[in-house]
Formats: C-alpha cells, structure tokens, sequence
C-alpha cells in the first residue's frame, strides 16, 4: 500500500509515487485557491481539467505550467483508462474542474471510483464549494441540510424530484443554470407553494455576487423584473417545512400503501410498507383506512 505523510509546511508529499490529487479551485475570485492546491498543482506530472482553456487561465494566473488532459462529463470513461496508465508509469495526477472541488456536481466520480478500485491513493486538497459557500451566508440555523445538486432539465420531471422534499423539515441545496432558473422557481412555487423561503445566491465570489432572501413568489418577481438578476450560476436554498403535516406521506409512500392493498391484507400492507417506505406506521396505518373507503381517492 503507498502511503502518504505531511511535513511541516502541510504539503504532502509521497512516500512513493502514482496518486491522484482532487485539487478544490476557486468558483470565481481566482485568489480563493489554497496554497496547498498551488504546491500540489505545481508538482504533479499531469493535471486533468473539466475545461483546457479555463484551467489554462487559472494556472497562468498563478504561474503554474504543467501538462494538461481534458476530461469532462462525455470522455469520462475513456480519459481515466489513460490515467490509469499514468499512475502505472508512477506518475502523480491531480484532477480539477472550472470551477469548485471535483465530482461533486461536476465530474471526476469515475475517475475517483476507479482510481481507488485499482489500489491507488486519493488525495483530496479541500477548498472552495458553492453550496456550502451559499450556506454559510444565508443565516439558516437548521444545523442539517440536504444537496441534491442539479434538478432534472424538464418540467415534469423537476417536480417529481421536488414533491420529495414537501414535508422536509431541513433545507435543501440546489444548483441551477442560468436559462432555467425562472422555470424551476415557477416549478418550486407548484410544489411547494408561493411563501416557502429561498435563498438564491448567484455569482459567488465574483463582482456581481447577489444573496437574496425572500419567498418564492417573491423572488419569482424579483427575477422577472431584472433580466441582468437570472444571468449566472445558481444556488438554491429552499428552507424547509416548518409545520409538516403528519397526517400526509410521501408521494412515493402513498402509491407503494395502495399497490400493497390491492394485494395484501390492510395490516399487512401497512406493515411492508412502513418497512419499505421508512414512514411512520401510524401514520400509513391511516391512510391505509382512508384508502380502503368506497368511492374515495388521495
């Protein structure tokens, strides 16, 4: 096994050779890079890049000149197979994307999952993200929150995802692109009603950085009526359901009760399908009942 260690300065260095480094980058103001990131990108035999010409920027802004390899979300597959054969050289690679730290909404999972899978070491030099850069400005006291990252292009699609944090008691992180960004908040505001509160945060550490803080129909507003607001790179904190009514259940909870009914006894059913379901017994137990009246529907 190769094994790493840290000096003194806090860089670390190999005791052999043939890692990959998951480097954090800025997500905008480009001095918001660590200078562990800096040594480390300085080092490396090869860097992989979401983006040749945007790394290309970073790198020369900070005089760091090194070999660089494309891989984005469409050669992912393809681009690690010759990583691989680099770390079986001996050779140390750190992987990079536009912007923020590597697959985590962005790519580089693949890569990671195979890297490991092979026996070679991972070394993620943590830094600049969105998300938790857009909490830690939105004075949400919640200590708990969920990411989910990018909601699915489509409308139908984007609230079915959505209906699974209706009775979430915690926020919930999104990251939206610009010519999408009036259709989710209008999808938000199907799903979850005009007064939930958002944070919206747009252009983070950049010139125009916004943080706005308002309910939905609100910001809805707000958006429409400057165009120059819906330009940019998203993120999303809805807050959550302060006042979840116990007496509902997930979408996803109430069709796996009726399909078990059609099949199962009533207490059987409800049975499965708290085990199935994660959801409170009572709870599915009564609505079971209200499933079972003649001529009535959920």
């Amino acid at each position: 096994m190769i094994k790493t260690r840290v000096n003194i300065r806090g860089t670390q260095s190999m005791l052999g050779k043939s890692a990959l480094y998951v480097v954090a980058t800025p997500i905008g103001n480009l001095n918001d890079i660590s200078l562990r990131a800096l040594d480390i990108l300085k080092t490396v035999d090869v860097v992989a890049v979401e983006h040749i010409q945007n790394s290309k920027y970073l790198l020369m802004t900070h005089g760091i000149s090194v070999p660089l390899i494309s891989l984005h979300q469409h050669n992912e597959v393809e681009v690690t197979n010759k990583i691989l054969t680099l770390l079986a050289e001996g050779k140390n690679v750190a992987l990079i994307t536009d912007a923020g730290t590597p697959a985590i909404s962005d790519p580089g999972a693949i890569l990671v999952q195979q890297i490991r899978a092979k026996g070679y070491p991972v070394i993620p030099i943590p830094g600049a993200n969105a998300a938790i850069c857009a909490l830690s400005a939105a004075g949400i006291t919640d200590p708990h929150f969920f990411f989910y990252g990018f909601l699915p292009t489509k409308s139908m699609a984007r609230q079915r995802e959505l209906v699974k944090f209706k009775s979430q008691s915690y926020p919930a992180i999104f990251y939206e692109a610009p010519h999408r960004i009036i259709e989710c908040i209008e999808d938000m505001i199907e799903v979850f009603g005009a007064n939930r509160t958002l944070t919206l945060a747009r252009e983070l550490t950049k010139v125009f950085e916004t943080i706005h803080v308002s309910s939905l129909a609100e910001t809805l507003s707000w958006l429409k009526s400057d165009i120059y607001q819906q330009k940019g790179e998203f993120v999303l904190i809805l807050s959550g359901n302060e006042k979840p009514d116990k007496s509902q259940v997930s979408e996803q909870a109430h069709d796996t009760l009726k399909y078990l009914l059609a099949e199962l006894p009533l207490k059987q059913a409800v049975k499965l399908a708290t085990v199935i379901t994660g959801e409170n017994k009572n709870t599915l137990y009564q609505v079971a009942l209200r499933l079972k009246q003649p001529d009535q529907s959920e």
